[in-house]
């Protein structure tokens, strides 16, 4: 009934979005032309916006990549699928030009959101990398035909994609899937596969959750297993694709998150209004940016979310040398030519300081040389690969890294 009844929620609120929206239409060419007068109008017309804009979307948001700054010239970007599957499309970021670069694997998290959020970080390495991105799919618009995705069906993903991309290739990733990544990195050293990546860079990632608890991990781990099942994961409406899939919603997964600080959403928001009334269409523009892409919202399958919940969160399975994949043991110490780069942030919320340094202690069978950490000082969990920081700081390490080994 969760879903069922957050679409009757939407359906019945629609008319009053759609009312605004006819509103601002009306009054917007008036207000853009007030200059500094008519603050009531302006105020009118941001109260409409702002109504307008009170729901969730359910579409993968555009990536929007036109060009990128390489050897100090502008090249053409255009997004080419290299492989699509039902639960995601192996998305490459072409550049026009004809040099070589190294190949990157970013692999994006699957917990509520579209890849698109990684659109900085994909911006930022394309300027020296050739880059490809999982493009994961909304599980609500995945037929029942099309069967199940758990943990070890986004292993395979990985595999499968690595193996497309080829021999010589790189693996960035980002926040959840880390453990995902290393698990099967791990597991192409151990098959000697050839395309096994040459670097593997985890970023803000939950590998070992026992160190320093966060308040989401001990979220994930004061209920049972059958609380999540019964309270947290329901099925797809009838008037989508994915009719009947049992899912964990996206628009849960941001209730949650938002509920952490939602004081700073509150504040947003007004500040949105503050910014829309008085004429600072910049200011607005970079909240409404934001908040396009956070309220743009993405199902996950329930074995996959149920799964993830059990093995990463509360049993630590890989942590604990316990995680098995397709039956079979997965080791860590296994990889030994695959360079290790881990990087932290300072005041990170979600995923905390030693919960991805755990890495280096599982990749027993690397040399020290092959491995590095970053600690980066003053960011949070999206400042890690996002933001100025990202882009002058933790960058500069992520590309040493491939460079080394390419």
């Amino acid at each position: 009934m969760l879903y069922q009844a957050y679409q009757f929620y939407t359906n019945a609120t629609a008319p009053a979005r759609s009312f605004a929206q006819f509103g601002l239409n009306a009054i917007a060419p008036f207000a853009a032309q007030l200059n500094g007068n008519g603050g009531t109008i302006r105020q009118y017309a941001a109260a409409c916006e702002l109504i307008s804009r009170s729901t969730l979307t359910h579409t993968r948001p555009p990536y929007g990549i036109k060009s990128v700054r390489v050897d100090n010239r502008d090249v053409a970007v255009t997004e080419e699928p290299l492989a699509k599957m039902p639960f995601g499309t192996l998305l490459r970021f072409r550049k026009d030009i004809d040099v070589a670069q190294p190949r990157v694997l970013v692999v994006a998290p699957l917990s509520g959101h579209f890849a698109t959020l990684l659109r900085n970080t994909v911006e930022t390495l394309l300027q020296d990398h050739d880059v490809c991105i999982t493009d994961w799919h909304n599980a609500r618009d995945v037929p029942l035909s099309a069967g199940r995705f758990g943990f070890e069906d986004y292993i395979d993903h990985l595999i499968q994609w690595m193996r497309v991309i080829g021999p010589g290739g790189h693996v960035v990733a980002v926040c959840q899937p880390c453990v995902q990544v290393l698990a099967a990195v791990a597991i192409m050293a151990q098959s000697g596969d050839p395309a096994k990546p040459r670097s593997m860079t985890l970023m803000a990632g939950p590998i070992d959750t026992r160190i320093n608890p966060t308040k989401v991990n001990e979220l994930a781990t004061e209920k049972p297993m059958s609380w999540f099942e019964s309270k947290l994961i329901s099925r797809v409406p009838f008037a989508h694709p994915g009719a009947g899939r049992r899912v964990y919603p996206g628009f849960v997964q941001l209730t949650a998150f938002m509920s952490m600080n939602m004081e700073r959403h509150k504040k947003a928001h007004l500040d949105l209004y503050k910014h829309l009334a008085e004429g600072e269409i910049e200011k607005a523009q970079s909240i409404k940016t934001f908040y396009d892409e956070y309220f743009a919202v993405l199902d996950l399958t329930a074995e996959f979310y149920l799964e993830t919940v059990a093995w990463v969160f509360q049993e630590a399975r890989l942590a604990k040398g316990e995680l098995t994949y397709r039956g079979e043991k997965v080791d860590p110490g296994a990889i030994r030519r695959t360079m290790l780069l881990t990087v932290e942030g300072e005041r990170d919320d979600i995923c905390a300081i030693g919960q991805t340094t755990a890495a280096h202690d599982l990749c027993t069978g690397l040399r020290p040389h092959m491995k590095r950490h970053h600690l980066q000082a003053g960011v949070g969990h999206y400042g890690v690969f996002s933001g100025r920081r990202w882009e002058s700081q933790v960058y500069p390490q992520v590309r040493n890294s491939i460079l080394a080994m390419d």
